[in-house]
């Protein structure tokens, strides 16, 4: 009757998205905006984009294909001013609408449309995610002794991100971030196994963890961007 047929699982709150490197974006927030200028140079992400060229028809992309949308909310833990570049869909529709004299703005009236009523940006942020090496070292090991044993794995990919950022107005180049990161799995395995007659019993359990490949793309991105904007605005480099 309530439209629902099954009670779903889990109960895990909603939580912030963190990674090593928020606390220090966070603790950058008041240094950035004493440093700030007024006006305050205002900052825009572009494409940032996997160039990593991995995909398989099973499990699509291997890396995030949202790393400009990490870097908006890497900036915006800073508390940078930002514009709009991404998704430009719903203000051009409503620029297009509001030509038509089919848009209001809210009191009776026709919203207007006035020249250079939308600010520009000063810096521009570009780049993408330019490796992804799998296994570049594992270990394994197996102990069997008598009617039992254990058995783990261990190994090693890691990922690389190259940023720049650029000033809007001349295209110059005024820095440029590489930086990568190794990710590590694990497995582990444990069972028993015993004859009763002609019955066998074998028991096994075991443990499989993957340090998140996406998260370490995020961490990369927040470490980026806070060297940039130390840089950006002079601050001392161990600052935060």
């Amino acid at each position: 009757p309530d439209g629902r047929y099954a009670e779903p699982i889990g109960n895990a709150p909603v939580i912030d998205t963190e990674t090593p490197y928020s606390r220090a974006l966070d603790c950058l927030r008041p240094a950035v905006a004493a440093a700030l200028a007024a006006p305050a140079p205002r900052l825009a992400v572009g494409r940032i984009q996997d160039f990593t060229g991995k995909f398989d028809e099973y499990s699509g992309f291997k890396v995030t294909q949202g790393a400009a949308l990490m870097a908006v909310s890497a900036l915006a833990r800073i508390g940078l001013p930002q514009v709009e570049r991404l998704d430009r869909s719903v203000a051009e529709a409503e620029l297009q609408l509001a030509n038509q004299n089919l848009v209001g703005d809210g009191a009776g009236g026709l919203r207007l449309i006035r020249a250079a009523s939308i600010p520009g940006s000063d810096y521009h942020l570009l780049g993408g995610v330019t490796e992804l090496n799998y296994n570049i070292r594992s270990t394994a090991g197996d102990l069997f002794v008598s009617a039992g044993g254990v058995g783990g794995q261990v190994y090693v990919m890691d990922v690389a991100l190259d940023l720049r950022l650029v000033r809007t107005e001349t295209l110059e180049v005024v820095d440029v971030v590489s930086y990568r990161k190794q990710i590590v799995g694990r497995e582990l395995s444990a069972g028993v196994f015993e004859f009763f007659g002609e019955t066998l019993l074998d028991v096994s359990v075991g443990e499989r963890a993957l340090e998140p490949l996406q998260l370490a793309v995020r961490a990369m991105i927040e470490r980026a961007v806070g060297d940039m904007a130390r840089r950006l605005f002079g601050l001392e480099p161990g600052t935060c």
